[in-house]
């Protein structure tokens, strides 16, 4: 007698003998370790600011942080700055600046609020109206005291002051003396054993919002306080969608309200488990995450309806409450055992991630398919025979107990049709399956990537479906987005546009400056020009600027300009020392560190170039320099971490695949002795995972910090269709039944099953196109077609893979039958003989 492997059909009968046998004594253990698990969830915390964990430990960023404490930032320590940003017809009129001093007075009243210095064009021009003017009240005074005429007299004077101009639009005027929007900058100070910057920037913006004006506040603690609240408001608008069509669909699947009641129970035990589990581990809850609950409803719908609907099968072959459930359990622990660990791996797979917030989801996910496990295997099944007793006792009808796919339902006539047509022509079949995965893999190589911190914001718009939303479920006020878009659009300062290059001297030799100068000709494409020259900011334009200014000072620049070109070529300590003696002390020390032995400089870029063209231009570009040069910039940590997304990507996908190809591959070799099984479980999932990158391009949607986990999640959630698929048919086939039985068998019980699991899993995910996030309703979108074409592919390209492997199983020469093939009248022989 041949070895047909490991036999555990002992083993799991005399478990679930064990556990089945005291269905009370388990729902109560369950119910238990609920109550506990509960507890956790008032523990968990939310991500303020989610952005700055996926560029942690990049060089770019490390050197972007050293030169921002090096150099003094143009808009002051943004970990202690609030912005006040006017949008008006004219920000420098009387009406406007009165407005922002009103509300920097209002401000500084509130001495919570800790205001220790305002600095904006308000301020400047008032001190230039009434140098005295050291108060803010004071400083009102005057500007209100002021004629309209005098005031654009003293907005003409102030566009000489330091730092003046980097604080008003770029339509700046001059002799207009108007522009239209500004920025104020407010800055506080915190005592050294915490901040409260997230509560002072609210206060602030409380203040605008009572004014009657067009003031907004800005700053990080509001962006932190957005941030947090897409994250319950996304839950607050996904779930209840969420749930709310699962209902539905498992109301079609389930036909029985016990069961329905039964089967949402075991969901809701499912997330209780897992919150309870985030809050207890200390893992903060982020944008991640939202999707995890999502996945966890999907796993346990497949679980729940592949229970429910085998049990109906063995009830309908005449077999008690307790045997029909053993004999449903005991055939379907070992599929379950497999989904589980192969979800596993897929989630899993993200802890290669270079990313926390990318490995924290990978653990919650992975011990949330664990919990599901357990719920579905053991409390379940438990509470259907107490359930069920007590139904035959006390004489309840059944509403609904047929399976979903039966020999005269319409999913029962037409799912088995699918192994005729793959019966008449595997091979060719197999081969167009392959043909079109390589080419959709190669197309879908070329997916787009992006990183921006855009993304963790709700657009500057909402649709009107969600701002229409009634109470409860109405959204947060999301300012953020529009507030970065403003300053982008309206201020030269705007990082998005620009590179930061820092250049290591010594900048005290005389000819290092003019060595500067001279690279600044002919830069890369990518870069704005003046004159064949990049477009920059750095130590030497702040020496021009003072130059024009101050005609002692451009004497000095002129005595030591030997070539007349306007950049100081000797005696440069000389002109620093002039620089800090003067009111252009703060806005050289942007540029130049104190030791004097390095400098920044800021290179304007074009602003419809890509990422990925502009830092692989400017990484050359330093090559260039005399001195030693590094490139960053928020553009080059961006591009950074958008490679580390692709990277992680396609990493964890190569490990989700290559785990899960090696346990299918020994599990079937260690069950049945037939390891090809293994290949042939996980044919469905590759061909999957290819049209879903190529449906990614074709979308036009990319590989961000969210979307750069669906790969390998795929693998784990779509892996489970092609897994019952093949573990049914193995059952029927080792029991004796042909191919064509089995495969008959599989696809009208299983196939049903799985019918009803697509339905309510890809629905229940694609629900997330809600979510407030737009990364977090493209996670959603793909979510939904990946689940749809797992179920696809498991039903059409199984089929073949089966009858290849039965014919080799079988003992037939493969490579005689492959020659019939193709040389005769596509037709497979029967297994029955």
């Amino acid at each position: 007698m041949a070895d047909r492997g490991l036999d555990l059909e002992p083993s799991l009968n005399a478990l679930n003998s064990l556990i089945l046998g005291r269905p009370v004594a388990v729902v109560v253990a369950f119910l238990a370790v609920t109550a506990f698990l509960v507890g956790g969830i008032g523990m968990i915390q939310t991500v303020e600011d989610q952005s700055d964990a996926f560029s942690e430990d990049i060089d770019a960023q490390e050197a972007l942080d050293a030169v921002n404490e090096e150099f003094g930032a143009t808009f002051g320590d943004d970990e202690e700055s609030t912005q006040l940003l006017q949008d008006s017809q004219n920000a420098l009129s009387k009406p406007a600046l009165l407005r922002s001093l009103a509300i920097i007075e209002r401000t500084n009243e509130r001495a919570e609020l800790r205001l220790t210095d305002a600095t904006g064009p308000a301020t400047i021009i008032a001190q230039q109206l009434d140098p005295d003017a050291e108060s803010y009240a004071a400083q009102r005074r005057a500007i209100s005291r002021a004629s309209e005429r005098e005031i654009q007299t003293a907005v003409r004077a102030s566009a000489d002051s330091p730092g003046f101009q980097a604080l008003v639009s770029e339509d700046f005027n001059r002799q207009a003396a108007s522009a239209g929007a500004s920025i104020t900058v407010l800055t506080h100070s915190f005592p050294p054993e915490g901040d409260n910057l997230q509560e002072v920037q609210l206060g602030v913006k409380e203040i605008a919002d009572r004014s009657d004006g067009d003031i907004r506040v800005f700053g990080l603690g509001i962006t932190n306080s957005e941030t947090a609240n897409v994250i319950g408001d996304s839950l607050g608008i996904v779930m209840p969608a969420v749930l709310g069509l699962i209902l539905l669909f498992l109301i079609v699947a389930y036909r029985d309200p016990f069961d329905l009641i039964l089967g949402l129970i075991a969901l809701v035990m499912t997330l209780l488990w897992t919150f309870g589990f985030i809050g207890y581990a200390g893992i903060p809850f982020d944008q991640n995450m939202i999707s995890v609950p999502i996945l966890l409803l999907a796993v346990g719908i497949d679980f729940g309806i592949h229970i429910v609907n085998r049990y109906r099968e063995e009830k309908g072959r005449g077999f008690d409450v307790r045997e029909a459930m053993t004999i449903t359990n005991s055939q379907l622990a070992v599929a379950f055992l497999i989904v589980t660990v192969t979800t596993v791996f897929g989630f899993g797979a993200n802890l290669t991630s270079n990313f926390e917030p990318t490995r924290n989801f990978a653990i919650v996910a992975s011990v949330g398919i664990i919990f599901t496990f357990l719920i579905f295997s053991f409390f379940l099944p438990s509470a259907k025979i107490i359930a069920d007793r007590n139904r035959k006792r006390f004489n309840i009808p059944s509403f609904g107990s047929s399976p979903l796919a039966t020999e005269e339902s319409i999913l029962g006539r037409a799912l088995p049709a699918v192994a005729t047509v793959s019966k008449r022509a595997p091979i060719t079949l197999l081969l167009l399956f392959l043909v079109i995965s390589g080419g959709a893999a190669a197309y879908g190589a070329g997916v787009d990537r992006s990183f921006e911190q855009e993304d963790f914001l709700p657009p500057e718009d909402l649709p009107e479906y969600i701002e229409n939303l009634p109470d409860p479920f109405a959204p947060s006020e999301y300012t953020a987005a529009g507030s970065i878009n403003f300053i982008e659009d309206n201020f030269a300062a705007g990082n998005d546009d620009q590179i930061t290059m820092y250049i290591e001297g010594p900048f005290t030799r005389d000819s290092a400056l003019e060595s500067v100068y001279r690279t600044t000709k002919e830069p890369p494409d990518t870069y704005l020009t003046t004159d064949n020259r990049a477009k920059t900011t750095s130590i030497i334009t702040v020496i021009d600027d003072y130059a024009d200014r101050d005609p002692e000072f451009a004497a000095l620049v002129a005595r030591n300009d030997r070539d007349g070109n306007g950049v100081p070529d000797r005696n440069l300590e000389q002109i620093y020392d002039a620089l800090e003696a003067s009111p252009a002390a703060d806005r050289a020390d942007e540029y130049l560190t104190d030791d004097r032995r390095a400098i920044r400089v800021e290179f304007a870029v074009e602003s419809d170039a890509s990422q990925g063209e502009i830092t692989a231009d400017s990484r050359e570009y330093t090559e260039d320099f005399r001195y030693a040069a590094t490139a960053t910039g928020t553009i080059v940590v961006f591009q950074a971490v958008t490679d580390l997304i692709f990277q992680s990507a396609f990493q964890s996908l190569f490990l989700a695949i290559g785990l899960t190809g090696v346990f299918l591959v020994g599990v079937y070799w260690l069950l049945d002795r037939k390891p090809l099984l293994g290949v042939v479980n996980v044919l469905p999932i590759l061909v999957t995972v290819a049209v879903l990158l190529a449906t990614m391009r074709v979308l036009g949607l990319s590989l961000n910090a969210v979307t750069a986990t669906i790969l390998s999640i795929t693998v784990g959630v779509g892996v489970a269709y092609s897994v019952h698929m093949t573990h049914r048919f193995i059952d029927e086939y080792t029991a004796g039944a042909s191919t064509d039985t089995s495969l008959k068998i599989t696809l009208q019980g299983t196939g049903g099953a799985l019918v009803g699991s697509m339905l309510t899993t890809s629905i229940g995910t694609g629900a997330l196109v809600l979510a407030i996030s737009p990364i977090l309703g493209q996670f959603g979108l793909l979510m939904a077609v990946s689940v749809f074409y797992s179920f696809v592919t498991a039903i059409v390209v199984f089929p073949s893979a089966a009858y290849v492997w039965a014919r080799y199983d079988q003992g037939g020469s493969l490579r005689d039958w492959l020659w019939e093939q193709t040389n005769s009248t596509p037709q497979f022989p029967s297994y029955d003989e």
